[in-house]
Parts: structure tokens; sequence; C-alpha cells
């Protein structure tokens, strides 16, 4: 088993963050990067030694560019890369220009990405280990003609998903033949420039859904655990907006049914390092169906922490090292029997999205910032401080909380507590939004499914919270 020395962190803001307090625990030295227009950025302080990448390019352009990031990573000396989520997290060709310089990459193998990587691969993958799919079709030929063939052979209302990458982009429901062929072309265009490839395709669209997905950890031993399941069902133009761990209406069957269907998948793939498997629970029949996996760290993979005790991305750089799973003392992760949860937990995020202005982000300085402290309150940001700087380059993700209880009651009550406590000046956010639906009687009762913020309008009815300013 190898210790690495140097970490660098392909990646910004509060991940980069995250992954520096990781390594920073294990003693290894931290390396940033930043881009010219991340230059006051948080995380390039935070970092160790910081190092600007992409001179001459744009925002996003920088954290893209294979040859920059590791050109700092051998100028810094790096013996390890993490890349977090996004960017040039689920490329292999990062992983394997990784391994061509001799620099280690804290994720699953190229040829692991590349299989899950492509949804209808994946899917096929899937079936192929007795996984249960969604109705859905090949990649969609250019024809029109056949493309609504398809279509009506799979039934109205249809899901249409971009086969490479994630995020919504290149995603809609489609509820008839009306307008297929321009909604089809939209998509494409979405895809191709989101992912650089515009190959798309139909699944079955189940109206009364949950979303429900499930970690796993794979070393390079043959050792491969779950650490159980988190509900990410409240979503708003297929972007999650609260997580939950464990997903409060389980029962044992269907959790167990669930997490041995991902462990299928991930010993089929010879899985490493952290990844995460996503069902669709069809709320009528209880059945749930694969969707696809995240060979990477989740965003919401806090909320699995703070109620298995387990610290994910160490064990990713753990993993990477060499260690085993089962081995506490090499990774942190014990064997899947002693693996169990305690309480529950949710995680929001905070955005400098305006909700009553149709959640357009808001950009500028922020003049005073409270967050929330407390106990079973964990906050993990990027730009969350009086003073910091918001710009329209980036997402408009501020900051994300975690609040764990025993019971699913208290968990709801304490995460209620602490967006009221926020007070933040000089910039929208959508902590109205957020108490709104923590608040609502459907939410509190576990009632609710994939459209909940599209079909609830009560939400927009924002609260109007009262000015504390001199508390602050």
């Amino acid at each position: 088993m190898q210790t690495f020395r140097r970490l660098l962190v392909a990646n910004r803001s509060e991940i980069a963050i995250r992954v520096f307090r990781a390594a920073t625990e294990l003693g290894i030295t931290t390396i940033g990067v930043y881009a010219e227009q991340d230059k006051l950025s948080l995380h390039r302080f935070k970092a160790d030694e910081a190092y600007l990448i992409g001179e001459g390019m744009g925002p996003i352009e920088a954290y893209l560019s294979i040859e920059e990031v590791l050109r700092v990573a051998e100028e810094a000396k790096a013996d390890a890369i993490h890349p977090g989520y996004g960017f040039l997290s689920e490329n292999p060709e990062f992983a394997e220009a990784c391994a061509a310089r001799g620099i280690a990459f804290i994720g699953p193998a190229p040829r692991t990405m590349r299989t899950l990587g492509n949804k209808v691969a994946a899917r096929q993958l899937a079936e192929s280990v007795g996984v249960p799919v969604m109705p859905a079709s090949a990649p969609l030929p250019r024809d029109a003609a056949e493309i609504g063939r398809i279509a009506a052979e799979i039934g109205y209302p249809v899901m249409l998903k971009a086969s490479w990458g994630g995020g919504g982009r290149g995603m809609r429901p489609i509820e008839s033949a009306e307008g297929l062929a321009e909604q089809v072309e939209t998509a494409r265009r979405e895809a191709l420039a989101a992912f650089g490839n515009d190959e798309v395709y139909f699944e079955k669209l189940v109206r009364r859904a949950r979303h429900v997905e499930v970690q796993i950890l794979g070393d390079s031993h043959g050792n491969l655990v779950h650490l159980f399941e988190r509900d990410c069902t409240i979503q708003r133009r297929h972007q999650k907006v609260i997580e939950r761990a464990p997903a409060p209406y389980l029962d044992a069957a269907t959790r167990e049914g669930l997490c041995a269907a991902a462990l299928a998948i991930g010993r089929a793939t010879d899985y490493r390092n952290a990844g995460t498997v996503e069902f669709l629970l069809d709320r009528e029949t209880g059945r749930f169906y694969f969707i696809e996996v995240n060979p990477r760290i989740q965003v919401e993979h806090t909320v699995t922490e703070v109620v298995t005790g387990l610290d994910i991305v160490k064990a990713q750089i753990r993993i990477a090292e060499g260690g085993r799973i089962g081995r506490p003392d090499e990774t942190g992760i014990p064997a899947q029997e002693a693996i169990v949860l305690d309480g529950h937990a949710l995680q929001c995020r905070i955005t400098t999205e305006n909700p009553e202005n149709n959640f357009i982000p808001d950009y500028g300085r922020i003049s005073a910032y409270r967050g929330a402290f407390g106990f079973g309150i964990r906050l993990d940001g990027g730009t969350a401080y009086s003073g910091a700087v918001v710009t329209r380059f980036y997402d408009a993700l501020l900051e994300k909380v975690t609040a764990w209880a025993p019971t699913p009651e208290e968990a709801i009550a304490r995460m209620v507590r602490a967006i009221r406590e926020y007070r933040i000046r000089g910039v929208s956010t959508n902590l109205p939004f957020l108490e709104a639906l923590l608040t609502h009687p459907a939410f509190r009762a576990g009632d609710y499914t994939t459209r909940f913020i599209d079909t609830t309008p009560e939400l927009f009815a924002l609260p109007r919270r009262r000015d504390r300013a001199t508390r602050l």
C-alpha cells in the first residue's frame, strides 16, 4: 500500500475544500488550481498551495483542460489527483492521461467509466445481471418518422435523455407526438453542448416515481460494499434540491433489494472507488428500476456520511493508495456487516437563485453572512462568507447544510431551524423556498414524488421572513 504525499484537486469551491480537509487529516499536502475568474475563490486559499490554470481561457474551459491540470500537477510534484464532481470527474481520457504521467487518479478505472458513462450501455449491463430496468429505446435515429414510431411503441409519456452525462441536460418529458421532432433536436443540441455527444434515447416515464440512489465503494482487492441508500426525489428541473438518508418510506425488503442490485452492477464492472447507483421506485407498484451509475463522489454524499459515520472522501484516497475495504486501519471502511445506519439526515443546497424571479441566479458581493450552527448541523461551503463575490461564471451553489437527528421528524425540524437561522445579504438566495418545502405537510409526511415541486404551486407562496439584521 502506497502513501500519497501531495494531492491535487482538479476542481473548485466547496468540493475542492471538502477534499482538502480529508487529505489534510491524512497528513497529505493539498494542491489547488484556480481559473483567472476564480482568483478570489475561497478554495484557492484553503489549499496548502494553489496555482493558476488556463491563463487566457474561459472560466469553465480552464477546469476542463486536461493538459493544464496535468501541467500544474507535474510542476507541483503531485502524486495523485482527486477530480471532485463535474468537470473532468467522469472523463476516462483524463484518468488515462493521469496514468500515462505516473499520477494516481482517485476514481474508478477508465474502462468502468466508459461502460457506465453511456446510459444505454449501462442499462444493457444492468439487464445482463438481472437488475430491472425501465423500458427504453436504443439511441434514436435521425429519421423523424422512425423516432415517432419508437416513442409510440414505448408509450407516452416518455422521458427523453442524453446517452452521455447527467445533471438534467438534454432531458425532458414528452407527453405526446406533437412537436416531438423539434424537442428531440433541441435535446440533441443541449447534449452536444454539455457532453460533446448528441446521442439521445427514450425511456418510459413513471409519473408517480421516487428517486433512490445507493452509495457503493469498491477496492482493488475485489471487496465491494454499499453504504445504504439516499432519497433524492425532491428535484427542480431535474436538479436535486433536498436529499435524505435513509429513504424514510422504504421497507426492509425493498432496501435489501436495492442495495443488492447496486452491488450486482458494481461487481459486473469490477467497480473501484466511490460510485452511486441510481434507481426509480414506482410508488404505485413498489417496483424499482435501474437508471444509471455516477462514477464519482456525489454532491449529496454528506447525508450518507453522517448516518454511517464513515468518511467517503478519505476512503476514496485510501482505496486509491491500495487500501482494503474491511480493514478500517487501511480505508476507514469496515466489512459490510459492520456498516450500520444511525439516525436520519437531510441535505439542503443553498443557492444564489431568486425563487421569486424564476430562480434566475443572482450575482454580487455578500455584504453579510451568518450560517447555521448547533448540534447535528454540518456545513460544506465554498463562497459562503461576508465579502465573498458571487460571479456569473459558475453554478449558483453557495453552501450545503446537512442536519442529523435520531428520527425523520427531528431531522426535518432541525433543518427548518437551521434554514431560519441563516442571514445572507447582498445576493438573493433560495432560503425562503427551502423553508416552504421543508414545512409543507406532504414533505413532512413523506408523501411526494419526483414531480412534487412542479405540481405544488403553494410552494411558491414564499414565506416573508422578519428582518433580523440587528442580530448579526
